[in-house]
């Protein structure tokens, strides 16, 4: 039987690197994260990223079954969609949430669109949006049933009136952020001091080690950088969109991120904002995915600086304290465009 192929001109290069390869790879790479969770907040963490790694594989292999396509839940897909689902949950949620977020983000965020490498949007992320709206205090409050200080160190501030010690033995960290921004909340001089706080070095390292509260996969920025690293080695992900995101938002809280005008923000507070909440979590192993993030070099910076700016506007003028989900979920959407417009002059090619 003849057959025929289109080769394409030379060069030709080969890479060994398959699917299942990349994909398990980024799950080892997630490892540490759920280990440091597990530390902090429990075997529960562990239970919770079963379940929705469970639910997301049956449901691939459930959809592909009936949709009559090869199987393919060997590749580890569904398992690194299932654990960023779970990472995007505190410890302390019940067992049908992780769940529920793996199958909308299987069936609604992956399969409708034909499957892996068809999704315009990250599976995962839209899942947490979908959470969040659905149960919007199920998913932000709660984790303080596990018994773990949100910021420890700034617990025990002598001279704040009672309100603003409930905040700070309450909230997430980045909740705290948010709620003093609020004008009238409290006076100038406790909002200044809670601010400086949380932009003091010893905010900083509990922030870096995971001493924290928040969902089980934000709690411990060095354990998602040694993850991210090893990608990074691996030349699984570069450095053009984590670090144009990153940046973007290191810039903008420095210049915003204060509360008594621009520039004002302490020297150390967009340190705060970069290891507080997702943005480690985002803009390493979610913003990075190769389906939903451009293909070209300054597509990916212009992404990434994109991210940025959202997430920074959604953190200090947004009604959510975190915009890291939002932020990547708009840029999945502006990617044909700026794939579009960042399309490199071919090779010998002047203008027209």
């Amino acid at each position: 039987m003849n057959k025929s192929f289109t080769v394409s001109a030379a060069p030709h290069l080969h890479e060994k690197c398959s699917v299942a390869s990349v994909m398990w790879q980024v799950v080892l790479a997630l490892m540490p994260a759920l280990g440091v969770a597990i530390m902090f907040f429990g075997i529960n963490s562990l239970f919770l990223t079963i379940y929705g790694v469970a639910a997301a594989v049956i449901t691939e292999a459930l959809i592909q079954k009936f949709r009559k396509i090869p199987v393919t839940v060997t590749d580890g897909s569904a398992v690194v969609t299932g654990i960023l689902v779970s990472f995007n949950i505190h410890a302390a949620s019940p067992w049908w949430l992780p769940v529920v977020g793996s199958v909308f983000a299987i069936a609604v965020g992956k399969q409708v669109f034909g499957g892996l490498g068809y999704n315009p949007l990250n599976p995962a992320l839209l899942a947490r949006a979908f959470m969040v709206a659905s149960w919007p205090t199920l998913t932000t409050s709660g984790w303080d049933q596990l018994k773990i200080t949100p910021l420890s160190g700034i617990t025990n501030i002598a001279g704040l009136s009672a309100k603003a010690q409930t905040l700070i033995t309450s909230a997430t960290p980045l909740n705290v952020a948010k709620t003093i921004r609020d004008v009238g909340f409290l006076g100038q001089g406790e909002t200044d001091i809670i601010m400086n706080k949380l932009a003091e070095s010893s905010t900083i390292q509990n922030l870096f080690w995971g001493n924290i509260g928040g969902v089980i996969g934000e709690v411990s920025a060095v354990a998602l950088l040694l993850g991210a690293v090893y990608l990074s080695v691996k030349h699984i992900i570069e450095w053009r969109i984590p670090i144009s995101y990153i940046g973007t938002v290191f810039v903008l809280t420095y210049i915003f991120g204060g509360v008594n005008g621009l520039f004002s923000a302490p020297l150390l507070l967009p340190v705060f904002h970069i290891f507080a909440g997702g943005l480690i979590l985002g803009a390493f192993f979610m913003a990075t995915d190769m389906v939903t993030s451009p293909v070209t070099k300054k597509g990916r910076l212009l992404y990434g600086i994109g991210c940025g700016i959202l997430t920074v506007v959604i953190r200090l003028k947004g009604g959510y304290p975190e915009g890291v989900s939002y932020s990547i979920l708009l840029m999945n959407v502006a990617v044909p465009l700026i794939d579009q417009l960042t399309v490199p002059k071919a090779f010998g090619g002047g203008k027209q």
